[in-house]
C-alpha cells in the first residue's frame, strides 16, 4: 500500500516532469524558430528540473508509484507544453491562399491592413490567384477568416517562417 510520503513524492516527481517536459516542448518550438538565447535559457532550466525529478525517482526504487508518476508527468508535460506553445503564438507565418476570387480576397486583406503578394496560376479547374501573406502568428487566424469570408472554397496553407531577409516588397 502507498504511504502518504510515497504519494507526496510521486506528486513532486509528477509536477517536476510536467514542468521539465513542458519546457522541453517549448524549447523545441524555439529551436525551429531559430530563437537561440531563449532556447539556451529554457534548456538550462529544463535540465535542472529533469535532474531533480530523476534524483527523486532513484532515491527510492522500491516504490513503483514514483516511476508511474515520472511517466505520467512526461505525457502530461507534452500536452501542457504544446498548449502553452500554441497560446504564446511566437514567430511569423506565411498564409498561402489559392482562390478563384483572389482579387477580392487580396483587396479585403489589404483593407484589413495586411500586406499581400499576388501570383496568377493555373489550378486543376482553371485560373486561380495565389496570395502570400506574411503575418505574426497571433494574426494568422484573422487572415484565414477573411479569406474564407470572401471565398469559402479557397484552399489555405499555413507555414511557420524560420528565417527571412529584407522587408516585404508589396
Amino acid at each position: 500500500m502507498f504511504t502518504s510520503e510515497s504519494l507526496a513524492l510521486a506528486l513532486v516527481i509528477f509536477t517536476a516532469r510536467v514542468v521539465d517536459v513542458s519546457l522541453g516542448t517549448i524549447r523545441h518550438a524555439m529551436i525551429v524558430r531559430g530563437k537561440r538565447l531563449i532556447t539556451f535559457c529554457i534548456a538550462f532550466l529544463e535540465s535542472l528540473v529533469w535532474v531533480f525529478a530523476v534524483s527523486k525517482v532513484l532515491s527510492d526504487l522500491s516504490e513503483p508509484i514514483t516511476a508511474l508518476a515520472f511517466a505520467l508527468g512526461f505525457a502530461t508535460g507534452t500536452f501542457v507544453g504544446m498548449t502553452i506553445e500554441g497560446l504564446l503564438k511566437i514567430g511569423d507565418q506565411v498564409v498561402k491562399i489559392f482562390s478563384n476570387k483572389g482579387k477580392e480576397v487580396a483587396c479585403a486583406l489589404r483593407e484589413a491592413g495586411f500586406r499581400v503578394t499576388e501570383f496568377e496560376g493555373r489550378g486543376r479547374d482553371g485560373q486561380v490567384v495565389l496570395l502570400f501573406v506574411q503575418v505574426r502568428r497571433r494574426d494568422a487566424k484573422k487572415v484565414l477568416q477573411t479569406a474564407r469570408l470572401f471565398d469559402k472554397n479557397c484552399y489555405l496553407v499555413l507555414e511557420d517562417i524560420r528565417w527571412r531577409q529584407n522587408a516585404m516588397l508589396s
